[in-house]
C-alpha cells in the first residue's frame, strides 16, 4: 500500500512537470487553442452553408450539430494521443531524456504520470473549445444523454492511451522525426475514423481499416448519445469494441515500448536530440 502510494505520488510529479511546461510554453498552447477553436468554427460554418452550396434544402441545425461534435470529440482524443505520443519527444527538446531514463523511477510511474496529465488537459482545453463555440451556435441537445456519452468517452480514452504509447516509441526510435511520426499517424487516425463524414461514404478497403480505428467507435457512439439521445445498455456494440482495443493495446503499447526502450539503450539513440 505505501508502494502504491509512492508510485502515484511520483506520477503526479509527471503530471505537475507537463503543467510547469505549459506554463513555459504558453505562448504555444494560446496559439494551438486559437486554431481549434477556428477549425471547430470552420466545422460549423460549413454545415450552417451546405444548403446554399449544394442548393438543396438540408437540416442545417443537425448538419451543425453532427459536425461540431465531431470536431470536438477529435480535438479531445487528438490532444489525449499527442501528449503521450510526444511525452518523449518533449524529453528530448528539454534534455532531459537521459536523466528520466537513468532516475530509479518505474517506467510504468512514468507513463501513468502522463496519461493522466494528458486526460485532464484535453478535457479541460476541449471544454474551453465548446464554451467559445456555443457562443456562435445554438446547439440543440435537449435529447442528449450524458453519462452515455461520458461512459463512451472514458473508454475512448484508454484506447487512445494504448495507441498514443505505442505511438510515443517513434520519437524515442527516431530522435529526429519522431515527432513529425507521430503527427503523420494522428492524420491516418483522422482520415479513417469518420471525424467529419459517415465511414460508409469512404471505399470499402477504407471502411475496413475504420473497423480497427478506436476512433471510429467513439465518434459514433458520442454522436449516438448526443443528438440521439441512445443510453449505455443500447450501445454495447460501440462500447465493447472500445473496451476491448483498451484493454489489447494498452499492454501491447507498454511492451512495444519496453522492447524499443531496451533498443534504444542498446543502440545509444537516448544521446541524440532530435
Amino acid at each position: 500500500m505505501a508502494s502504491a502510494a509512492r508510485e502515484l505520488r511520483v506520477s503526479y510529479a509527471f503530471v505537475e512537470r507537463n503543467l510547469n511546461l505549459v506554463k513555459r510554453y504558453w505562448g504555444l498552447e494560446v496559439a494551438w487553442f486559437i486554431y481549434s477553436v477556428s477549425h471547430s468554427l470552420a466545422m460549423g460554418f460549413i454545415g450552417a452553408g451546405m444548403a446554399q452550396v449544394g442548393g438543396q434544402p438540408v437540416d442545417a441545425n443537425q448538419l451543425v450539430l453532427y459536425l461540431l461534435v465531431g470536431s470536438l470529440v477529435w480535438s479531445y482524443l487528438a490532444v489525449v494521443f499527442d501528449a503521450i505520443g510526444e511525452m518523449i519527444a518533449w524529453e528530448r527538446w528539454e534534455g532531459t531524456i537521459e536523466y528520466t531514463f537513468m532516475a530509479p523511477v518505474a517506467r510504468s510511474t512514468h507513463m501513468i504520470g502522463s496519461c493522466l496529465f494528458a486526460v485532464g488537459f484535453g478535457l479541460i482545453r476541449t471544454l474551453l473549445i465548446m464554451l467559445v463555440v456555443v457562443l456562435f451556435f445554438q446547439l440543440d441537445l435537449s435529447q442528449a444523454n450524458l453519462p452515455a456519452g461520458l461512459a463512451v468517452l472514458a473508454l475512448a480514452s484508454l484506447s487512445f492511451i494504448g495507441m498514443g504509447i505505442t505511438a510515443s516509441t517513434l520519437p524515442l526510435l527516431f530522435p529526429e522525426r519522431g515527432g513529425q511520426m507521430v503527427f503523420i499517424v494522428q492524420t491516418c487516425l483522422l482520415l479513417f475514423s469518420g471525424v467529419y463524414y459517415p465511414v460508409d461514404v469512404m471505399p470499402g478497403w477504407m471502411q475496413t481499416v475504420a473497423q480497427f480505428s478506436p476512433a471510429t467507435y467513439a465518434l459514433v457512439g458520442i454522436r449516438a448519445s448526443l443528438i440521439e439521445g441512445r443510453g449505455i445498455a443500447e450501445q454495447w456494440a460501440t462500447l465493447l469494441p472500445l473496451l476491448v482495443i483498451g484493454l489489447v493495446t494498452i499492454p501491447v503499447g507498454v511492451r512495444i515500448f519496453t522492447l524499443a526502450e531496451h533498443y534504444a539503450r542498446r543502440t545509444g539513440r537516448l544521446k541524440r536530440s532530435g
